[in-house]
């Protein structure tokens, strides 16, 4: 079948192209190629492309510019995904398309299951609720994963962040009253590669069905835990000069560090029933981080 992937330099997208790639013919496409806040030209390519299925791993992710700049993150988060689901849904295809924890408040005790209220506390997370509800409001086949904390080799991410302050920088606050997964691209290509493969074989989607699932890696931490980790496999890895040691990474209150966009507090997402669904089990994240490190370190190293 032919496969059209929205967003393939991204940080999901560039690691799709190689999951996909066994399930068909895969047409990738950037920000060049389709520029989702073109509505008209998400109708012409499908129009074009005629794919079986989709899969959008593009999105408005800049969190804080997002609250100035509203028009672009709804045409883009909101009101593409909604387009794509007419289109899907024209061609009889099903439609992959990946959302966020920041559709909760972050006020729950416990890890977020998929039933929980949603209330999202940011222009971000509104728009990809928004996207989320045109999904569903279109009635096609589609599949809806909401991950979080999201990093990989490519593209820029709190990992690479970190690395960067711990050139810089002898001591860092960092905050730890904020809870999530982090997250692998590396590991989501992989879900969604094995999900499509079983949907195929089996359990493939009625018509007009929408699943949506938690997709996170195990063993949530605090995002001030997650730079200390970065901080510490990095300092065993050869390649890395770094003047920042995890001990001097200091943990702060949200309220210390005020950000435009207002971030859940609890961003833990339970898993079990993609789990159940495909008798999956998510893995820890912390093996995929050491594995980047390795890697950022050969290519800055020139290898």
């Amino acid at each position: 079948m032919t496969i059209l992937l929205l967003g393939k330099d991204g940080q999901v997208g560039w690691q799709l192209q190689r999951s996909l790639a066994p399930h068909g013919k895969v047409v990738a496409c950037g920000r060049a190629e389709c520029d989702l806040s073109d509505l008209a030209a998400i109708r012409s390519l499908l129009r074009v492309v005629r794919p079986s299925l989709v899969v959008n791993a593009t999105a408005y992710t800049a969190v804080d510019k997002a609250e100035s700049d509203v028009a672009v993150a709804t045409r883009v988060n909101a009101e593409a995904p909604g387009v794509l689901a007419e289109e899907c849904k024209a061609l009889a295809a099903t439609l992959v398309h990946y959302s966020t924890d920041y559709v909760y408040d972050g006020t729950k005790a416990t890890p977020y299951v998929e039933t929980d209220a949603t209330d999202p506390q940011s222009v971000y997370g509104r728009t990809k609720l928004a996207g989320e509800d045109a999904i569903r409001a279109v009635g096609g086949r589609s599949l809806i994963f909401r991950t979080s904390w999201v990093f990989g080799a490519r593209g820029g991410n709190f990992v690479k962040t970190i690395l960067r302050l711990a050139r810089e920088r002898e001591t860092l606050n960092v905050v730890a009253d904020q809870v999530g997964s982090p997250t692998p691209a590396a590991m989501i290509s992989t879900v969604t590669g094995i999900v499509l493969a079983m949907l195929r074989r089996g359990a493939l989607l009625e018509k007009g069905e929408n699943r949506l699932y938690h997709l996170a890696a195990a063993n949530p931490v605090s995002w001030c835990d997650f730079a200390r980790t970065i901080v510490a496999l990095a300092d065993e890895t050869p390649g890395f000069d770094l003047l920042l040691q995890a001990e001097a990474i200091n943990a702060i209150t949200t309220a210390e560090y005020p950000t435009p966009a207002r971030r859940p507090a609890n961003s833990r997402l339970d898993c079990s029933r993609l789990e159940s669904d495909f008798g999956l089990e998510m893995p820890d994240w912390q093996p995929y981080l050491g594995r980047m490190l390795q890697l950022l370190a050969l290519k800055q190293n020139g290898y």
